[in-house]
């Protein structure tokens, strides 16, 4: 999915404003020069009427006409230089303005997306997510196996070449990941990793607590102001790269929850469109909790990934108090 139909048009409107307000002051700085650098307007001028004397030249059989236009014009271009450094201005003072010079803020260089466009479209894709502030603590260069020991080691460690693996065959590979455990041992962590690795890449994610989820659903469907935006956020969760639900399990379960997840992970499975999704229940919690149609789905379309261990949030947290 990457850029939605609007998004990508916002991206191209930034760039034709950019082009016109650069125009802009290509031509004021045209105008001041003229006004204020003595003879440089009527070099400007002279130009023209010698490219053309040339080229009829040119045409005429004079094969020395190219050359002789070419030397001329770097002559003139060489005074049109001295003129401005006498006047204190820079000597490329009336070059092109670009933000970018190396698409000259077209977004594209032969049909292939510049730099300045993807750092635009990624920016876009974290704004979103409404994941900048935490993933930018929560990746894999922050990741450290210190607080896992035995096997909860070699769990999370498994976990982590699974989620690795899960974003370097993201765009060939229909894929899910259903992570579960006891509480905080990094499960929400491993979804800001995934999540970062592929924006960075330039796909969609959303995130959702599972209240905020809920939430988001319970307003689309009964909300009727606004209903542009919650009709967005719908498009969003059905039709984004990869949706990531965190902490399922902690919302208020009854059956408009229980049939809204199965809604959504069942048409996103329809439509191979991946899903994380992170609890703190066990399976048979988890398969009490929900319908068996939700535990089916999930134990038959997703990996399932245990991790175990200390509670990671309240280990930092007592190290914090004894300093």
């Amino acid at each position: 999915m990457a850029l939605t139909n609007s998004q990508y048009d916002t991206i191209i409107r930034n760039y034709e404003a950019t082009q016109n307000r650069n125009r802009r002051l290509l031509n004021d700085r045209r105008a001041y020069v003229y006004a204020n650098v003595e003879g440089y307007q009527e070099i400007d001028e002279s130009i023209a009427s010698i490219s053309v004397e040339h080229g009829k030249k040119l045409l005429a059989g004079d094969e020395d006409a190219l050359d002789e236009l070419k030397a001329i014009l770097a002559d003139l271009s060489s005074m049109k230089e001295q003129l401005l450094i006498s006047a204190g201005l820079p000597q490329d003072y009336l070059e092109p303005v670009y933000d970018c010079k190396d698409c000259k803020d077209t977004g594209y260089i032969d049909g292939v997306k510049c730099h300045c466009f993807k750092n635009t479209e990624i920016s876009l894709l974290y704004e979103q997510s409404g994941l900048r502030e935490m993933l930018e603590s929560e990746n894999f260069s922050t990741l450290s196996y210190e607080f896992y020991q035995g096997e909860d080691l070699l769990r999370f460690q498994n976990t982590v070449t699974t989620c690795r693996n899960f974003i370097n065959n993201f765009n060939s590979d229909y894929h899910n990941l259903f992570f579960y455990g006891t509480v905080g041992t990094g499960k929400s962590f491993l979804s800001g990793c995934i999540a970062k690795e592929l924006i960075d890449s330039g796909h969609s994610v959303i995130y959702f607590s599972a209240s905020g989820l809920f939430d988001t659903l319970s307003k689309i469907k009964f909300d009727y102001k606004n209903t542009e935006d919650l009709h967005k956020s719908y498009e969003d969760l059905f039709q984004c790269d990869l949706l990531i639900i965190d902490d399922l399990g902690t919302e208020l379960t009854n059956n408009f929850v229980a049939s809204q997840l199965f809604s959504l992970i069942n048409d996103r499975h329809l439509q191979q469109k991946a899903v994380v999704i992170s609890t703190n229940l066990s399976l048979e919690d988890f398969r009490n909790r929900y319908s068996d149609r939700i535990f089916s789905r999930i134990t038959s379309n997703y990996e399932l990934c245990k991790i175990t261990g200390p509670d990671i949030r309240m280990y930092k947290k007592k190290l914090q108090n004894r300093k």
